[in-house]
């Protein structure tokens, strides 16, 4: 049974915009959003940070820009830069995603010292690394899951949004009974609506990434009696 009210759950929210046509219109639109409902963060390309930064300006919605997104097999070097450029714009967490096919290729050192690479480079802000879990079997989400805890970063995610497939609720289940209870899961992909974001949270997600967060807490508001 759900506790939660609309504020709450809005802070477990990553309201999110990285489709590769989306306009400056529509990220104000996303900013504006954000701010009314009170998300704890919007997620967008970028270079699209500084200008979401300007937008959030003393509203208590952090940025979060993505790196390394979608595919994660930009070179190590390149997802360090893309890190330092976006902290050096305002970002205030990073969404890297995790080199899948090094991962898959059993090189777990090298995916651990891009990892590590990345964390530095973010200097102490929250960094989320998404594995994509649609591509993966069930023990590499889990070797994944411990390199990442030996990396420095701060969350597990599961999804881009732009593969096969998106965050399910076994899949964060695995990955909190893994990284256990004080590492971030952040459960992101096809996540549109009040059950699918309730049910990730009773898995044990502590983040969703979507881009459908005010339906997700209006439809909490509806439920309630007035006045609530």
């Amino acid at each position: 049974m759900n506790t939660l009210s609309p504020n709450e759950l809005a802070r477990y929210i990553d309201h999110t915009l990285l489709k590769a046509d989306a306009t400056a219109k529509e990220i104000e639109k996303l900013c504006t959003e954000a701010r009314e409902h009170h998300f704890c963060s919007v997620c967008v390309n970028g270079s699209w940070v500084s200008h979401a930064g300007h937008l959030l300006e003393e509203s208590g919605v952090k940025v979060v820009a993505v790196a390394g997104f979608p595919l994660g097999a930009a070179d190590s070097d390149v997802k360090r830069y893309e890190t330092e450029v976006a902290i050096d714009n305002g970002a205030q967490e990073i969404d890297v995603v995790l080199n899948i096919a090094r991962l898959k290729t059993g090189d777990d050192a090298y995916v651990l010292r891009e990892l590590r690479d990345v964390a530095e480079a973010a200097d102490e802000r929250p960094v989320k690394v998404i594995l994509e879990t649609c591509l993966l079997t069930r023990d590499e989400k889990i070797r994944a899951c411990r390199l990442v805890l030996d990396s420095g970063a701060h969350y597990i995610k599961t999804s881009t949004g732009f593969s096969t497939g998106g965050a399910t609720v076994d899949d964060v289940r695995l990955l909190r009974e893994t990284v256990g209870a004080k590492f971030g899961v952040k459960a992101a992909g096809g996540i549109r609506d009040l059950k699918t974001a309730l049910a990730m949270i009773e898995a044990g997600a502590n983040r969703l990434g979507t881009s459908s967060g005010v339906a997700i807490v209006q439809g909490l508001a509806s439920t309630l009696p007035a006045g609530y």
